[in-house]
């Protein structure tokens, strides 16, 4: 969508009114001071009291721009979000960071729009919200600098942090509940040059929902994986950068494996989901329950499967090689940028290659990619030379589909987002090539017919999916 279809708003003007008011009145701010308020306004649904409606609301002298309907319609879909998914959500007005339920509206609002992280920044001249939604960051609402402080100490407070510390990281944790809908939100506190920035990462409770078949696997890599997981012993590993979706597909693996006759152990930084059943551990590394200690005592604790929210070090990936050589299911995640990449990844830090030869089970990739909207995305020719300059197509594209923007999809051109995987099933041919630490592998698994990130991301393009936009990182990408 042209920046000429839609009225360009800042984020200090988006917050001048709510988005319940800018919806009933069909309303955009234009301007404001002291004294006077414009606004467009949406031609067709003008009326003679709408002026005195709208002094009566602010108290200031209103003047009205007229403007076209579609203009309008197109720039509150843009800015002033109000439904998720097929709910409809209630709105949140902004009333200034001096309202003691500032950040629980900031909250809700970030709930209801499918927010996964709130960014809370201090600059200079200007302090800043963003919202991170279907893994892009939208500049939400401006505060006065005044205010940052203040807003810093109640975050802080809610979540159990010392007010008093300016000078180090901070970590914590906020239980939080709206009209029934229960989440916890992880914080993170940096200090930065100006001041502390705050990220608060909106942890979803309940994992009931995931499933398997939903995340995006093929008929192929569905089997291959369900078969790596009914082994009752071995590594299963996912990789792929943060906010790829690896928890996701870990505790929709765990739903599967989640029954009466089996002990399952979690040991995660921090809990995303919750699922009955299931024994999860919290690390706090300030006390020295890491990922490796709780590793050893989840080894006298009878378990048959063993989650690891992260290999980061080589003693954890140590101690998970442990496990997995004395009869238990191990999984975990790693940020590699491959599902072959893992096994260097391990093997520098300091696992043995034929110790990972004979318990790595399987080995995964993914990373999660934006949907083209398919009720406004459209077809162009589509020239070669918009693919990397390394990168050899597999086969010719005429034609391909670029984001748009309409009213279902909030004027992004995009709809969702859907992951793209990698399965290898480490076999006996494949289990030699790890011994032998061969790295180059791509012939072996073409003819076991498993795909690379690469391959799957193209056929997501060649389909009419999704933008080369969204997929161009993963054809850069190489053995």
């Amino acid at each position: 969508m042209s920046s000429s279809d839609y009225i360009t708003l800042t984020a200090e003007m988006q917050q001048t009114i709510s988005t319940d008011q800018a919806w009933h009145y069909h309303i955009v701010p234009k301007s404001v001071d002291d004294e006077t308020f414009v606004f467009y306004a949406d031609e067709d649904k003008m009326n003679s009291s709408l002026s005195d409606e709208l002094e009566m609301i602010f108290g200031l002298t209103i003047k009205i721009v007229p403007a076209v309907s579609e203009k309008i319609n197109k720039t509150l879909g843009k800015y002033y979000r109000v439904t998720y998914k097929n709910k409809t959500a209630e709105t949140v007005s902004f009333e200034g960071t001096n309202s003691d339920d500032f950040v629980f509206k900031l909250i809700v609002e970030a709930d209801y729009l499918g927010s996964s992280d709130i960014h809370i920044e201090r600059y200079e001249e200007r302090c800043r919200v963003r919202l991170r939604i279907d893994g892009k960051l939208i500049e939400k609402y401006v505060i006065h600098k005044d205010d940052y402080p203040a807003l810093v100490n109640k975050l802080k407070i809610k979540a159990n942090l010392d007010i008093a510390e300016k000078r180090l990281p901070q970590d914590g944790r906020i239980s939080f509940e709206n009209t029934g809908n229960k989440f916890d939100i992880r914080v993170s506190l940096l200090p930065t040059l100006h001041g502390e920035k705050i990220v608060m990462r909106l942890l979803s409770k309940d994992a009931t929902n995931i499933d398997i078949k939903e995340l995006g696997l093929d008929e192929k890599q569905l089997r291959d994986y369900l078969e790596g997981i009914k082994k009752p012993n071995g590594i299963i590993l996912i990789s792929g950068p943060t906010g790829s979706g690896k928890t996701t597909s870990l505790y929709a693996t765990l739903k599967i494996l989640n029954e009466e006759k089996t002990n399952v152990v979690t040991v995660e930084d921090p809990i995303e989901y919750t699922l009955e059943g299931i024994n999860q551990v919290q690390v706090k590394e300030d006390i020295g329950l890491t990922f490796a200690s709780s590793l050893r005592s989840f080894l006298r604790q009878d378990p048959d499967v063993i989650m690891l929210g992260e290999i980061r070090d080589g003693e954890t990936a140590q101690m998970a090689i442990k496990a997995a050589l004395t009869g238990h299911l191990v999984l975990s995640t790693i940020h590699t940028n491959s599902a072959w990449g893992t096994i260097s990844r391990l093997i520098d830090m300091g696992v043995p290659s034929y110790l990972l030869a004979s318990t790595l089970s399987l080995s995964v990739a993914q990373r999660l990619v934006r949907i083209l909207c398919p009720n406004c995305k459209e077809s162009k020719a589509f020239d070669s030379a918009l693919f990397p300059s390394n990168y050899e197509a597999p086969r010719a594209v005429s034609y391909h589909y670029r984001p748009v923007g309409c009213e279902q999809c909030y004027y992004t051109g995009y709809k969702g987002r859907k992951a793209v995987y990698e399965v290898i099933p480490i076999d006996y041919e494949l289990s030699d090539a790890i011994k032998n630490e061969e790295y180059n592998v791509r012939e072996k698994l073409e003819k076991k017919g498993i795909n690379q990130l690469m391959d799957n991301a193209f056929d997501l393009f060649e389909n009419g999916d999704t933008s080369i936009d969204e997929v161009y990182a993963m054809l850069m990408s190489n053995y």
